[in-house]
């Protein structure tokens, strides 16, 4: 792992999941309420494209290659994040007006385009599964990928979180923010891993392994950024701690991967490497 150049191994999946993102959206030609326009505007806005990029990895990990139906479904993870970015910044939720270096959607294009454009953008997913199991040779296995990533984004995953976030009262204790993270940060995660074990083929107990990396890495992930962002500083040394173990655990989880799981095991390890640094 030591030897694996994580930069330029991101550098190339995040241009495969832009160039797959640009060309699969639709362009704004009969555009009415500049719909589309609003879904490119947010969708097309420089990001890290981690979750996608994670499901690729996964692909990887199992020891598939990856094709235009694997780069599809993989991409369909990172409309489901986008839309929940820009139904996160709205008024009723946390009112940002900047995402990204610049105005969010609803500040853009106003409230109701934004929802629908939000809207727009998780339906779409689904379609792009559902078109990536056509022009695959095993088209079964994106059953199992609709159902990972319903579950990761609905009532008992992301979904869930944010309406948990929203309650009154603040978490009061470390197993509570933990709790909101598993759900609002690390479910989608999770679906990415399970996305892309899905459609390698993977077995049963190498779907448990990538799916426990996903949740490990997303919780320790929005632990990462709560550390950045200065929230929950009361725990910010439990949560650096937490931080440190859920990366190790995340790691162990590929142990029997090999060398196909190093970008994944990359990826863990630059978290805490950042996190070190903050010690």
């Amino acid at each position: 792992m030591s030897s694996f150049d994580l930069v330029a191994y991101l550098a190339v999946r995040r241009a495969e999941v832009d160039a797959v993102l640009d060309a699969r959206l639709p362009q704004p030609d009969d555009d009415p309420g500049r719909l589309v326009e609003a879904m490119r505007y947010s969708l097309l806005a420089p990001g890290k494209r981690l979750r996608p990029i994670l499901a690729l990895a996964a692909v990887e990990a199992v020891g598939a290659s990856l094709g235009e139906a694997e780069r599809i479904a993989a991409t369909s993870v990172e409309l489901v994040h986008c839309y929940s970015l820009i139904h996160d910044d709205l008024p009723a939720m946390d009112n940002d007006d900047f995402r990204r270096g610049r105005p969010t959607s609803h500040k853009a294009f106003g409230e109701a385009t934004a929802i629908l454009a939000g809207d727009a953008l998780l339906t779409l997913a689904f379609e792009w599964l559902g078109e990536a199991a056509s022009v695959s040779a095993t088209p079964g296995r994106y059953a199992l990928a609709v159902r990972a990533l319903s579950h990761g984004a609905g009532y008992l995953g992301m979904v869930r979180g944010q309406s948990r976030d929203m309650l009154p009262t603040q978490p009061s204790t470390l197993e509570d923010i933990e709790r909101l993270h598993t759900e609002k940060t690390g479910a989608l995660f999770r679906a990415a891993l399970e996305i892309g074990a899905a459609v390698a083929g993977a077995t049963a107990e190498q779907t448990a392994a990538l799916a426990h990396f996903g949740t490990c890495y997303g919780v320790a992930f929005q632990h990462a950024d709560d550390r950045d962002d200065g929230d929950h500083g009361a725990f910010a040394s439990r949560t650096g701690e937490r931080t440190r173990v859920l990366v190790a655990e995340a790691i162990a989880a590929m142990r029997s991967f090999g060398d196909s799981a190093a970008p994944l095991c990359a990826l863990a390890q630059r978290l805490d490497d950042a996190n070190a640094s903050r010690r």
